[in-house]
């Protein structure tokens, strides 16, 4: 039985700066098969960029991905977890802020995430979600 996200979360986190181009972001995020960066500034929090936001905010309205910064597309309200949360609590917070993604903070420190995908392989590891988030990537 999973008691807290820091048994689930992975680790460690791929961040990027705010001056870093998206497809410098989605370079990174293919090479580490993960679907977010963090974006950090001297070491603080400043936002999440997933591989959805490159796609809506820059390459459905006709943006270069080489032209454009991760802090113009990147979300900048991230709500965010401490490790020693439960899974119970981390839906919570996925459900209030209607996100899939968590950072999971100690100390102002982004010491991993916490994805949805996660939580449904804690609670029913059978689920749908559970089999499709631990499949091989379809590269």
């Amino acid at each position: 039985m999973v008691n807290s996200v820091s048994e689930l979360m992975s680790r460690p986190t791929q961040t990027v700066q705010p001056d870093t181009t998206l497809r410098q972001a989605a370079e990174l995020m293919r090479d580490a098969d993960v679907g977010d960066v963090i974006v950090t500034e001297e070491g603080n929090l400043r936002g999440i960029l997933t591989d959805r936001d490159i796609v809506v905010r820059c390459v459905a309205s006709g943006g270069d991905p080489g032209d454009i910064r991760v802090d113009s597309v990147c979300s900048a309200q991230v709500a965010t977890v401490p490790p020693q949360s439960t899974v119970r609590d981390a839906v919570d917070v996925m459900r209030a802020g209607t996100v899939r993604r968590l950072p999971v903070v100690d100390d102002d420190a982004v010491i991993g995430v916490v994805t949805m995908g996660d939580l449904a392989r804690a609670v029913d590891e059978n689920s749908a979600l559970a089999e499709v988030t631990g499949a091989e990537p379809n590269r």
